[in-house]
């Protein structure tokens, strides 16, 4: 019996555009190649960074001592949660006449995202409100900003090598939307897996499966190309054989980590060049109302919007491209040769179920999501890079499914 794997699609090649990268440093030990980027600046550097577990753990310390011998002046900005444009507006103002020549963030998504976006609107006098899409007023970004470093701690969003940053303001007029500009991808992106090893599991659960679901979802866009397919297909074949060890206590070494974070730098250039699907509309959408962290959002509903993305696929064209895609992930995801698509597509269920049993990822009430929300939800929530297009009441299978 033949896999998908090795059976897949064969035709012309479309054309297809593809974003800058930032140089990529990737390996174990590969902090200290920090130090290396900086060694001739002796200017300002804005250090971008989350709580204090990489100081207690003397890395960061270490990082600054080094920077500092070399004469670098160090500006420190704290991140706890998703960057608000009160957050950037404020850091802008504060840090604006010291001379930063460059910002390093060394954190999760989230420090990430707000380092690049100040780095960005440093150069700027208006608020970063009014570059921020979809907002009113919307200007777009002229792409001038100080130089960005991007150091991940976490193995989820890929914005170490993504174009936007995203800003958060919670509440009933909330919004989840991006700075974006093909200039905002980082200069230099340094990813070492040590950094990761102390992530506690339910983290490590929640960021694996932001990066997850972004391999898939970008694999099956209808903006995917040959180039973002390979990246998906090596992300999903890395994670799937190291995810659950991760986040099980069962992986000691860095090799599984060094997987899992391949698999979340893979996601975010893929990602960048092929867009994503209906789990990310919702994160914008849910993410704007309500107080539930990103990969969290990503974890509960992977499952149930790619059943819903799989059954309209079969009603439009039981051959169409991406239920195929659908397969070859759940081959790769489950370890299993299925043979043939649908068979995939029900091993992709069946292995997204699993993990949610087993990791007990949370139900959208427990954030104080009701079913009463899940109209205005839907009715602002987009995705024109999703597999197949949705209706509100597609939508609303989705959530109801886990209310």
């Amino acid at each position: 019996m033949q896999s998908l794997v090795s059976s897949a699609g064969a035709g012309r090649i479309p054309g297809f555009s593809l974003l800058p990268l930032p140089c990529i440093h990737f390996g174990t030990g590969f902090l200290q190649v920090v130090g290396d980027i900086f060694k001739q600046c002796v200017s300002n550097i804005l250090l971008v960074t989350g709580q204090r577990s990489l100081d207690r753990s003397g890395v960061l310390p270490r990082l600054v001592a080094k920077l500092e011998s070399g004469g670098t002046t160090i500006f420190r900005m704290h991140v706890d949660r998703e960057p608000s444009p009160e957050v950037i507006n404020r850091a802008v103002a504060q840090y604006r006449s010291s001379n930063i020549a460059a910002v390093l963030s060394v954190g999760g998504g989230s420090v990430l995202d707000a380092g690049k976006a100040v780095s960005a609107m440093l150069p700027q006098q208006l608020p970063v409100e009014r570059f921020i899409e979809g907002q009113e007023g919307f200007l777009q970004h002229d792409g001038r900003k100080v130089p960005f470093i991007a150091v991940p701690t976490t193995s989820g969003t890929g914005s170490e090598v993504t174009n936007n940053a995203v800003i958060s303001n919670v509440g009933p007029e909330g919004f989840k939307r991006s700075l974006r500009h093909k200039a905002f991808v980082p200069d230099f992106a340094v990813i070492d897996p040590v950094l990761m090893t102390s992530v506690p599991r339910d983290l490590s659960a929640a960021s694996g499966m932001d990066a997850c679901t972004q391999l898939l979802e970008a694999y099956v866009s209808p903006f995917a190309s040959p180039y973002t397919d390979a990246l998906a297909l090596s992300g999903l074949e890395h994670f799937s054989r190291s995810f659950i060890p991760v986040c099980t206590d069962r992986a000691g070494e860095s090799s599984a980590r060094s997987d899992i974070a391949y698999s979340a730098l893979m996601s975010g250039i893929a990602l960048a060049n092929a867009g994503l699907g209906i789990v990310h509309g919702f994160a914008s959408s849910v993410g704007g109302f309500f107080d539930i962290p990103h990969g969290t959002l990503c974890a509960t509903l992977l499952l149930e919007a790619t059943r819903e993305n799989i059954r309209q696929l079969n009603a439009l064209d039981r051959h169409h491209p991406a239920l195929v895609k659908y397969g070859r992930a759940g081959e790769i995801l489950s370890g299993k040769i299925a043979g043939d698509t649908h068979s995939g597509c029900a091993l992709l269920l069946e292995t997204l179920g699993l993990w949610q049993e087993l990791l007990g990822f949370p139900a959208l009430r427990e954030f104080g999501i009701r079913e009463s929300d899940i109209g205005r939800i839907t009715a602002i929530t987009r995705s024109k890079s999703n597999a197949v297009l949705l209706g509100e009441d597609n939508m609303r299978c989705i959530l109801e499914a886990r209310l």
